[in-house]
């Protein structure tokens, strides 16, 4: 078990990985540096190599299919996130791993967007969604989590052995954080230096089509994790729509006592039947999660005590391993 992995998904990164590996390695020269090549095509992966990292493959494209490989492989008592792009700065990983080892956090954000972010990118769409997008996850969880897309973080061990990863692409940093809150993980916010790409890199991100699969994220998400406000919602709409149709009904009926309208009656009646099968349908998919998340605080305490036995495993060899280099030095001396 590595003490500290720095994990470094990379698609045709070659213009920026060398110095990326190397900044890492001078920060945290105690950590082990992984670089997960994505199909790149432009000699990323000998470049990392080259510079002294771990270079492992995922051929599936996506960040979010490289997440969930280097979550799978990997095992250590901190890991810290950062794209090979260079826009995020190495002299932070410090800070990063104290938030895990001596704060506590499982999740620590690198928040570029309260330092650097607005002036630094030159992309406004990019600004504007993610201001958006931390406002609305912000207040769905009644949180305060400063940048939830940020490219850099850290995370102890029970959050990466407990986190399951179903996004594919980028939308993989918001199911990042909205798993942290909703699992009651505890999250510390960094502020961070961000610096735009240099001259000849580019963006992997489509403003469009990417923005639109993490406002697609942020709408399933909060389907699955909160239910009961999501369907309560939607009965409430039906409710009132139902009710302002069934009124002029009824006041027909009071005034001549005659119905002259039944279709719009029977609507009326069916959108109310419907906002109760939805109230009903949260409610049960709630006290779902609700269990789940007890099952989660089992899973949680597993994964901490296989975090506790594979230390303790990796001390005894160490152990072992210094034990033997001192008899055969002794040996050698004789």
């Amino acid at each position: 078990m590595d003490k500290i992995a720095v994990l470094i998904p990379c698609y045709n990164e070659a213009v920026t990985i060398e110095k990326v590996v190397k900044d890492w390695q001078s920060s945290l020269p105690e950590a082990v540096i992984y670089v997960y090549d994505n199909n790149s095509t432009d000699r990323t992966d000998e470049i990392a190599r080259a510079a002294g990292a771990v270079v492992r493959y995922e051929r599936r494209q996506g960040k979010g299919n490289v997440i969930r490989r280097m979550f799978r492989e990997i095992d250590a008592e901190c890991y810290v996130m950062v794209d090979g792009d260079d826009t995020y700065p190495a002299e932070a990983g410090p800070e990063l791993v104290r938030g895990v080892f001596e704060e506590g956090a499982d999740m620590v954000v690198g928040d570029r967007l309260s330092s650097t972010y607005f002036t630094e990118n030159k992309r406004p769409f990019h600004n504007f969604g993610n201001s958006f997008t931390r406002f609305v996850i912000n207040r769905m969880f009644d949180s305060d989590v400063k940048d939830i897309m940020t490219g850099l973080r850290a995370f102890s061990y029970e959050f990466v052995k407990t986190f399951p990863v179903l996004s594919k692409g980028f939308e993989i940093e918001t199911e990042m954080t909205i798993h942290a809150l909703d699992r009651n993980m505890a999250i510390k916010n960094v502020v961070i230096e961000y610096r735009d790409r240099p001259e000849g890199s580019s963006s992997k991100l489509n403003t469009v089509s990417d923005g639109l699969r993490v406002v697609k994220t942020m709408f399933a998400l909060y389907k699955n994790y909160k239910p009961a406000q999501f369907f309560g919602l939607i009965g409430l709409i039906l409710a009132v729509v139902g009710v302002c149709m069934f009124i002029p009904v009824l006041h027909d009926f009071v005034v001549t006592g005659l119905v002259a309208r039944f279709p719009t009656l029977i609507v009326s009646g069916f959108m109310i039947l419907a906002a109760i099968i939805s109230f009903f349908t949260g409610l049960m998919l709630q006290t779902m999660i609700q269990k789940d998340r007890m099952a989660f605080e089992f899973r949680l305490q597993v994964a901490r005590d296989m975090h506790l036995l594979k230390r303790r495993r990796a001390r005894a060899r160490q152990r072992r391993r210094e034990e033997e280099a001192a008899r055969d030095e002794k040996t050698h001396r004789a």
